[in-house]
């Protein structure tokens, strides 16, 4: 569970094995060179995503048709997509691909409770082990994380299936049916398929929750929490990084409607503590997401309220971060330290068995 690869970084060429080879920037160099590093950490993103014909980034064409689906508001023009590959443009008219409430990108399973849930200590499906979760797999994201652990789905186009109708996916939700839990990818690119299922599924007393990067429209984010309200789910944000330079260089995509997002949701908060309404979570990415940065996003958050609990994520590498090692257990321990320190009060090292040997040996 380690890897003794020795990365560098170009810019102040420091050697360490959590660099890796496809960003080969360190964090500290991102911090304080990014104006410099910009163009070139762009085309980085945009090779990754050539790959999969997805557009390098949320297209900005002055004369295109605007799609509010999302936080990245895609200025598209005529026959491009958006940065999600969901929307395109024809004859200057915006056409959805998927993501439609009769046409879902996406896969279904029924997981046992209890299950491997972001807010798994502190949710009510824990207390149901003869029941099942409606996992939700939305093939489609509103970023491109260099460290996606569920990348596979950019391979799945929506050409490649007729798709799933949120009446056909409602059909799977049987008598021990508990939850269903939307993510991905990510829900925020599907928001009208996902928001018609929940109507559909709450009629069926099934509790709704989210796992998002928290990039929907800010009309969709209020409409998903009134049904996490209703039903007793819960929505589970999952904040990459706090600096705005290093989130754009592990994602592609600014982090600031990410905030105001959350923002948005703490102050809903307050609306339901038992079991939690709001929940956040951060990937412990080797090298870049530290204690440090996991401190000024706990700060953050307990600024907002300090009862909303955080889970710390243990990284395995994926995409093209695979050169990197696993989360060190001495790395959880400091952020999860700093969570504390900044004021949160239910913080939580999540995946421990992913966690290895500490980077240096």
């Amino acid at each position: 569970m380690f890897s003794n690869r020795t990365g560098s970084c170009h810019v102040c060429l420091s050697t360490t094995p959590i660099v890796p080879a496809a960003l080969n920037v360190c964090a500290r160099c991102i911090s304080k060179e990014f104006t410099k590093l910009q163009s070139g950490i762009s085309t980085v993103h945009a090779a990754t995503r050539a790959v999969f014909d997805l557009p390098a980034r949320p297209p900005e064409h002055l004369k295109g048709v605007i799609c509010n689906y999302c936080a990245n508001q895609c200025r598209i023009g005529e026959n491009e997509t958006g940065f999600c590959g969901l929307r395109k443009v024809q004859n200057g008219r915006l056409v959805n691909l998927a993501g439609t409430p009769g046409h879902g990108l996406l896969r279904y399973y029924h997981d046992p409770l209890p299950t491997n849930c972001v807010a798994d200590w502190v949710c009510e499906g824990y207390k149901h082990p003869t029941c099942h979760n409606l996992a939700v797999f939305y093939e489609s994201c509103t970023m491109n994380c260099l460290f996606c652990q569920n990348w596979h789905f950019r391979r799945v186009s929506p050409g490649d299936h007729a798709g799933v109708s949120a009446e056909d996916l409602t059909a799977a939700a049987t008598h021990s049916t508990f939850c269903v839990c939307f993510f991905g990818g990510d829900p925020s690119s599907q928001m009208p398929h996902a928001l018609a299922a929940s109507k559909l599924l709450a009629e069926k007393e099934v509790r709704i929750c989210w796992e998002t990067n928290g990039m929907m429209n800010p009309k969709y984010l209020d409409k998903a929490i009134d049904y996490a309200v209703l039903t007793g789910g819960c929505i589970k944000f999952d904040l990459k990084a706090y600096d705005d330079e290093l989130h754009r260089a592990l994602t592609g995509i600014s982090n600031k409607p990410v905030k105001r997002n959350f923002i948005s949701a703490a102050e809903r908060s307050y609306e339901r503590s038992l079991p939690p309404l709001v929940v956040a979570s951060t990937l412990l990415v080797p090298g870049y997401v530290d204690a440090e940065q996991v401190h000024r996003i706990a700060q953050f958050i307990a600024g907002l309220n300090p009862e909303i609990p955080y889970s710390l994520l243990g990284f395995a590498p994926q995409f093209y971060m695979t050169d990197l090692p696993f989360t060190s257990a001495r790395h959880a321990r400091e952020a999860e330290a700093a969570a504390l320190d900044a004021g949160l009060v239910n913080v939580r090292i999540g995946n421990k068995h992913l966690l290895g040997r500490d980077y240096a040996e």
